[in-house]
């Protein structure tokens, strides 16, 4: 690659490994890089989705007409009174990262809010380990943590056909550089 930004300095992500550890929750104020709306017909129910099975808290709240709720820094979403949910799931959905030892606790605490949420948890061919989940909204949520990088396994295969070497994959994923 001709240019290297390591962004893991200023990530609240950290690097993937079997000792990533996630941060806490980030109650801090800033100016939102990005965010998500969710409009919602029942705003405790959707509160107690999120908080209880998701893990996330509420920053602050307007009664009956914003909840902003947090989990790391810049995961952000705004919930808001709206229409009833689809029937079907939306078309939209919004990743966030997380840790490994993230992934079952998530599933089994949506689970204990909501059986029908939350798929398993599966490994992707671009090596992460992700888990599905429907929120009342019927807003598609994927929870997403890199898995340690391999540069023998298939990831690492499938990266080198596109032009990316190992080496390129490891720094990327908060690897020294030489």
């Amino acid at each position: 690659m001709s240019n290297y930004y390591n962004a893991f300095e200023m990530s609240p992500v950290p690097a993937p490994g079997p000792e990533a550890v996630a941060p806490e929750p980030f109650h801090g104020i800033y100016g939102m890089p990005s965010f998500v709306t969710i409009p919602t017909p029942d705003l405790a129910a959707s509160v107690d989705f999120w908080t209880r099975g998701l893990g996330f808290f509420e920053l602050f709240g307007v009664p009956g007409q914003l909840v902003h709720l947090r989990r790391w820094a810049f995961q952000d979403v705004l919930l808001v009174p709206g229409a009833s949910a689809p029937e079907h799931v939306s078309a939209v959905s919004f990743s966030f990262a997380c840790v490994l030892n993230q992934i079952d606790a998530l599933v089994d605490s949506c689970r204990a809010v909501d059986p029908d949420a939350v798929g398993d948890p599966r490994d992707t061919p671009w090596g992460s380990r992700d888990v599905e989940v429907i929120t009342p909204e019927k807003v598609r949520i994927i929870f997403t943590a890199a898995k340690p990088f391999d540069p023998n396994s298939q990831v690492a295969k499938n990266l080198e056909a596109i032009g990316i070497s190992a080496s390129d994959a490891e720094d990327e994923r908060g690897g020294e550089r030489a």
